[in-house]
């Protein structure tokens, strides 16, 4: 009999043995490295350290653990119907994905939880693989971002929360500021009605562009039946915040010309319709 060889790939990460401060410390400087970078205007050094950050074996942990420890839906499956619980198969996750072997995206899982209004709120549950991709990539596009986000952007971000935003407004209504009036907006279906063209402009050359456009095309699953999906961000993805934000960046900027454009009207100075065009 003719002996055969079997390709196994062994597992060489020890669960158990992470040291989490150097691999934490790794990420952490390569971020900022990154927002630095940013802040220069380098442009090519930014997409470089991008790609070092996706591929580095810190980072790959970190995500790894976040997804399948320390999020809350470490405990829901996607399609795939596949956990990860134990120290032995978290290690073998991370091996998986450092052999960077080409991936195509899931349809995500179609879950409803009730809101406070008692109306049902649609998620979209990706499955392992895509979760851990997307906080792998969340990390090197992230930093990139909150360079150049505007300061009064307060949601998803790191640091950041609704009281922070509920003290910039009582702030700024004692102090004498160029900002008379302040706009409570609900947008309606927000990551449902996201366009995918736009977006995908704003995010640019960044490296892994093709793969977020394929998690925002996957389509989902809806108690069995497969949907496509030709608009909207997957409410419920790790990376789904950040694109919603980047989706809306810019906003400050409108605003303050619709401002502009009331202090216009007020005042009775007659606008040509180029200029009325120029204000957006």
């Amino acid at each position: 009999m003719q002996s055969r060889i079997v390709n196994v790939t062994e597992r060489t990460t020890s669960w158990n043995s992470v040291k989490w401060k150097n691999a934490s410390r790794v990420v952490r400087r390569l971020r900022q490295r990154i927002f630095k970078a940013t802040k220069g205007g380098s442009l090519k050094l930014v997409r470089n350290l991008q790609k070092l950050l996706m591929r580095s074996y810190s980072n790959i942990l970190l995500s790894v653990r976040r997804v399948t420890q320390l999020n809350n839906g470490s405990r829901t499956a996607g399609v795939d119907k596949l956990l990860v619980k134990t120290p032995q198969a978290r290690g073998t996750l991370v091996d998986i994905l450092t052999k960077f072997i080409p991936w195509q995206p899931l349809p995500v899982k179609r879950v409803y939880i009730r809101k406070s209004s008692k109306k049902l709120r649609p998620l979209g549950i990706p499955c392992i693989i895509d979760r851990c991709l997307q906080a792998i990539v969340k990390n090197a596009l992230e930093p990139y971002w909150e360079a150049q986000f505007e300061r009064t952007s307060y949601g998803f971000r790191i640091g950041r929360s609704c009281h922070d935003a509920i003290e910039r407004i009582h702030s700024m209504s004692k102090a004498n500021s160029t900002k008379h009036w302040v706009v409570d907006a609900d947008i309606q279906g927000c990551f449902d009605n996201i366009s995918h063209i736009p977006l995908m402009k704003s995010i640019g050359n960044f490296p892994a562009r093709k793969l977020i456009l394929q998690w925002l095309e996957a389509g989902y699953v809806d108690r069995g039946v497969f949907y496509d999906t030709n608009s909207g961000v997957p409410q419920g993805g790790i990376i789904s915040p950040l694109l919603a934000n980047i989706a809306l960046h810019g906003m400050e900027s409108a605003l303050d010309n619709l401002e502009l454009l009331h202090y216009y009207c007020h005042q009775q100075i007659h606008l040509q319709p180029d200029d009325v065009l120029n204000l957006w």
